[in-house]
């Protein structure tokens, strides 16, 4: 399968950053912070941004599969693997089957995967724009729908990460529109080692609504003892 797009910055203990279905751009902030301290691998979803998406990479599974093949080919363990919104998603299924220590560590940001009862995703409504930060485009909503299907939720992820033995944090806004605070928690309690935190003022992407507050409690989680460095 062919390799995806990648960009990489930085110097120190690794870090995997899957961006969400608002494109690669969405995840430009935390790019960069993370880059200050730490080696950054940001992919490009095949079929984001300029990308072709192979008609056969069709699911979170192989799409997952493929990040884990990357990593290999860099010779990467340990890493920290922080997801966005889809790219959450993406995130906790690597660590679901990782079965050579690629994955240490796992951050979640808004992220959609699990179905959770009573707490439905609410994506954007009206058409998407064909570029611009107001949501994803529309080449990307098609890459999105090939991936996850129209249900938006994978119904064996919940239990599956019951299984992780990893440290996870959760984070997400206070006012996200798209998946609530309350699923979030649902989410971050099923997991054997998770903290959630709550960014007030933050949206769907609180890195870019309320930065400071979302690189706060992202660095406390990784420069604390115990964790790799």
């Amino acid at each position: 399968m062919t390799a995806p797009d990648v960009r990489e910055a930085g110097h120190g203990s690794p870090v995997l950053l899957l961006h969400g279905a608002a494109g690669p751009d969405s995840v430009d902030t935390l790019f960069t912070h993370l880059a200050g301290g730490h080696r950054v691998i940001a992919p490009v979803h095949p079929g984001f941004g300029d990308t072709t998406r192979p008609d056969d990479l069709d699911s979170v599974a192989k799409l997952a599969r493929l990040y884990l093949d990357l990593l290999a080919s860099l010779d990467v363990t340990g890493a920290t693997v922080v997801g966005v919104s889809f790219g959450g998603w993406v995130a906790a299924e690597l660590a679901t089957i990782d079965q050579w220590g690629r994955v240490a560590r796992l951050v979640l940001i808004d992220a959609i995967g699990p179905h959770i009862p009573g707490h439905p995703i609410r994506p954007p409504s009206g058409p998407p724009p064909t570029t611009g930060p107001g949501g994803p485009p529309r080449a990307g909503m098609a890459a999105l729908t090939a991936y996850t299907g129209p249900d938006l939720h994978d119904p064996t992820l919940l239990d599956r990460i019951r299984e992780l033995d990893l440290p996870a944090l959760l984070i997400w806004g206070e006012h996200d529109p798209v998946i609530s605070p309350d699923f979030g928690r649902a989410y971050a309690a099923a997991f054997p080692d998770a903290r959630f935190e709550l960014i007030p003022g933050g949206g769907h992407l609180p890195m870019r609504e309320a930065p400071e507050q979302t690189f706060a409690a992202l660095d406390a989680f990784l420069n604390e003892s115990g964790n790799p460095q």
